[in-house]
């Protein structure tokens, strides 16, 4: 037969002991032999401190306040334990599949929830040198946007310095200011206008810029926008209704088997 090796001991606080296996659980997974050896000794001592003012606390405390809080441990173990159980059962058995009909159908039934707290744009611009030599082409093919004009303009792009063409984007005002910085806090509103052109320099070179859309503060949120968070919450209403329906499952199947009586 196996001999069973004795767990190696590090530290005791009266009743209560500290055991190598425990103290792997908390060093990294790379570290050196100075590390481990500070992380291990600071480990110890909190723990030690730990465990003699629990000690202390138990000892020193009304029994009106240590049944209080012998209460609440086990109503959160409780509740641990539950949730983690149903967080297992939703994963295995709860349908993710949120379709574009039930995010639009959500949407319109709750447009006032979605209120702009900022405002946002739709634009495209691109950002290159002072010394690009084909300035007047590549102004002439952003301001066309036809298809050939695209295709060119996508062509260039490795000598911008930045650049999105992408204009079907709700992007806020606070990323256009930084993402170009001619366009300032102080000055964007008054530039950022609906189908308006834009042509602006910095010390480095030039922007050009095409505003597609705007939606201001206290508008309607574009659906495009809000997407990911309406179908999360449609996420989450299955999952509270999942969880109201398992526990009531679980109550009457107790009840049947004569698990859960009332008396």
């Amino acid at each position: 037969f196996t001999v069973q090796k004795e767990p190696t001991l590090l530290a005791r606080v009266n009743n209560a002991y500290l055991y190598k296996k425990d103290i792997k659980l908390v060093l990294p997974e790379t570290y050196t032999k100075e590390d481990s050896i500070l992380l291990v000794n600071n480990y110890i001592n909190n723990w030690a401190t730990n465990q003699l003012l629990t000690d202390q606390a138990k000892i020193n405390l009304p029994q009106s306040q240590l049944k209080k809080f012998t209460k609440l441990i086990e109503d959160y173990k409780k509740q641990l334990y539950t949730e983690a159980y149903k967080d297992v059962l939703i994963s295995k058995q709860l349908d993710t599949l949120v379709t574009t009909q039930e995010i639009e159908a959500y949407y319109d039934n709750n447009k006032q929830n979605f209120k702009l707290n900022q405002d946002l744009i739709k634009l495209r611009y691109i950002y290159f040198a002072n010394s690009n030599i084909h300035q007047e082409k590549l102004e002439k093919a952003f301001k066309n946007y036809k298809e050939e004009d695209v295709a060119y303009l996508k062509h260039e792009s490795l000598k911008y310095i930045s650049y999105s063409l992408d204009d079907s984007l709700w992007i806020s005002k606070k990323t256009i200011a930084e993402k170009i910085p001619p366009l300032s806090s102080k000055t964007i509103d008054e530039k950022l206008k609906k189908g308006k052109y834009l042509q602006l320099e910095d010390s480095l070179g030039v922007f050009l810029i095409k505003i597609n859309d705007i939606r201001r503060v206290n508008e309607t949120a574009p659906l495009t926008y809000v997407v990911p968070t309406v179908k999360q919450i449609i996420l989450n209403k299955r999952k509270l209704e999942f969880s109201k329906k398992l526990e009531k499952e679980i109550r009457e199947d107790a009840l049947k088997n004569k698990k859960f009586e009332i008396y």
